[in-house]
């Protein structure tokens, strides 16, 4: 299975600053995306401290460890690296009184060929497009989640809450998060899209999937996906990041016989 990946980061129209930050490591198929939160623009620095060492220490993981490690060697992997990023936040933010309550939301994924390793912290989210259909394959770590999850508020109810940005989970605000994987089987012609809610509050789910279904490149999907959000108000960050499953090649060059490859 051979990997396409495209994304983007964008202020929006109502922040001066941007808070958001994503990392792809296509050698690995590591793609890593973030949503930080505190004053002083710490959020900034939460997030850039997240995808910079996760990019790099599980990347290098996966380079020595190669394609083929199994699925528990894979979460095991993710799961350090993670807790050591929200060590190294915390003790951050516990050492400058600037990066006081800083933290971050995140959402990672390992793409080995068949398979995703997906791990996500908050409420940045993961969706897969298959057949035309779009499928949120994470689920908020929110109040409003919990609240839904509960019985209390309907998904309509909680479209207009003004608690959307209430996270009941993020990276870096104490010295231990947890981390949720899940294993996600990948078709060829996936379409999976990392974003932070400076998208998914914007563009409802079927937005979202109007543009996903739309001829074009990945580039033109990432540009619309972010024009959307700013069409209809940008009032936060907006982060998009585009990974796109496609056979690998059926045919081996003649060298690659040669070599046995």
């Amino acid at each position: 299975m051979n990997y396409e990946f495209r994304f983007r980061t964008d202020p929006g129209l109502a922040r001066e600053n941007n808070e958001d930050s994503v990392a792809v490591d296509e050698a690995t198929r590591l793609a890593i995306l973030a949503d930080g939160m505190g004053g002083y623009n710490a959020g900034e620095i939460a997030s850039g401290m997240a995808t910079t060492f996760i990019k790099s220490e599980l990347g290098r993981w996966l380079s020595q460890a190669g394609r083929h490690a199994n699925a528990r060697e894979v979460r095991r992997a993710m799961e350090i690296c993670v807790d050591n990023a929200n060590r190294s936040i915390f003790n951050a933010a516990n050492s400058n009184p600037h990066y006081s309550g800083m933290g971050t939301t995140l959402v990672l994924g390992v793409f080995q060929d068949a398979r995703l390793m997906l791990g996500h912290i908050g409420d940045s989210r993961c969706y897969r497009l298959r057949d035309a259909e779009l499928t949120q394959v994470t689920k908020d770590h929110s109040l409003l989640q919990e609240q839904i999850d509960a019985g209390l508020i309907t998904a309509a109810q909680a479209a207009t809450s003004a608690n959307k940005n209430l996270v009941t989970r993020a990276l870096g605000v104490e010295d231990t998060v947890m981390l949720e994987v899940t294993e996600q089987k990948v078709e060829p012609g996936d379409l999976f899209l990392m974003c932070s809610d400076g998208l998914s509050d914007m563009v409802n789910d079927e937005g979202i999937a109007n543009i996903l279904r739309q001829e074009g490149s990945l580039e033109d999907k990432v540009t619309q996906l972010v024009a959307a959000a700013n069409a209809n108000g940008g009032r936060d960050n907006i982060s998009v990041l585009l990974a796109l499953a496609g056979e690998g090649s059926k045919k081996r060059g003649l060298m690659s016989r040669l070599l046995g490859k």
